[in-house]
């Protein structure tokens, strides 16, 4: 007797339609956790800080870099490890076209979207070179060459055409620029910084000349500006600054010649081997002040704001003499008697001939 079940019938293969319909509801499924998994992976990386070392790290960004660059730089640079994260990061906030070329100090600590912020702000690290109160032109040209954060344009050629590139061609460069430390990014032009210097002095002066006192022998801010450069040489003592000024202020009303030694060896140029003797006093030169009246056709230094300052602001009193006293200081006299006791009392310690006025 047959006792199959006559009423069970085999079951019918799934057409190609379900099976594709199947597999497409398992991709989306995986497509679905992929980016669940992605977004929480995401955030997580919002959330973290980057691999920053201890000590920081300097971040270059060349100019026309793109995000996607940039990414790759910071990955390869062991920042991050998904460079996507960082470029997705950057499109979301809408920065794509504001990252800025530069360079970066990046600290520790340092979160993804603190970046993206830092590098849109454009606050690139800045570099400084300091500007030394009486250094000579040609002092200061020297520290420029030096600084490899400088882009170098004009430094090796002639004053004329570095002055004629700041626009200044007929103006002798001596004194032009104020000694301070200014700060720059890299990659800044010699003559955009020569350009900060050379209008920091020129603020300077016009507002010192502004509120000068009255009945000094200076005719035009450049006299004063010459007169500060003597100053600067003169001494390194702030409280001595105005009276030095004072001296050779009222040598000037009296019709005295100024007689310092900072203007002959100005003057002497490559031929001043650090030692000035007394033919060098009588060697006529535009700067030699023992040997003209008045003052010299230019500054001999960069002068700092407080001399000009004093040299615009002289001490009251009648000092017409000073000699240096051996300890950086200076004694000052108003006899030429008082001056030549002074002289025999310090200057038969050192050298015949320091820096003094009216030997």
């Amino acid at each position: 007797m047959d006792n199959t079940d006559n009423n069970t019938a085999p079951a019918k293969p799934r057409s190609l339609g379900d099976r594709l319909f199947r597999l497409a509801g398992i991709v989306i499924l995986l497509a679905s956790a992929a980016a669940g998994w992605l977004v929480i992976d995401y955030q997580a990386f919002t959330k973290t800080q980057l691999a920053v070392p201890a000590e920081g790290l300097l971040l270059k960004i060349m100019p026309g870099r793109s995000v996607r660059g940039i990414a790759n730089d910071l990955a390869d640079q062991g920042l991050l490890k998904n460079p996507y994260y960082f470029e997705w990061l950057v499109r979301r906030s809408g920065s794509t076209t504001r990252l800025q070329a530069g360079e970066y100090q990046i600290k520790p600590g340092t979160y993804p979207e603190s970046l993206v912020q830092l590098l849109s702000s454009g606050k690139v690290l800045q570099h400084s070179l300091t500007i030394v109160e009486g250094w000579t032109f040609r002092q200061m040209l020297a520290a420029m060459r030096a600084d490899t954060t400088l882009k170098h344009t004009v430094l090796d050629k002639s004053d004329v055409d570095i002055m004629a590139a700041l626009g200044h061609a007929d103006e002798h460069p001596e004194g032009r620029f104020l000694p301070d430390t200014y700060f720059f990014p890299r990659g800044t032009t010699d003559v955009a910084f020569l350009a900060r210097a050379y209008d920091a002095l020129a603020q300077t002066l016009e507002r010192e000349w502004a509120t000068r006192s009255d009945g000094l022998p200076l005719k035009t801010p450049y006299e004063s500006l010459i007169l500060a450069s003597i100053i600067e040489k003169e001494t390194g003592v702030a409280d001595e600054r105005a009276r030095i000024s004072g001296v050779f202020v009222r040598r000037l009303l009296k019709g005295m010649r100024l007689q310092t030694d900072p203007t002959v060896i100005y003057g002497l140029g490559d031929s001043y081997d650090g030692d000035i003797r007394f033919s060098d006093l009588r060697k006529d030169t535009a700067y030699n002040t023992y040997t003209r009246d008045g003052l010299p056709p230019t500054p001999i230094a960069l002068a700092g704001a407080e001399a000009i300052h004093a040299a615009l602001h002289p001490a009251e009193g009648k000092e017409l003499y000073f000699v240096a006293s051996g300890d950086g200081r200076h004694q000052f006299s108003a006899t030429l008697e008082e001056h030549n006791k002074a002289v025999r009392k310090y200057q038969m310690k050192r050298k015949p001939l320091d820096a003094s006025v009216g030997k």
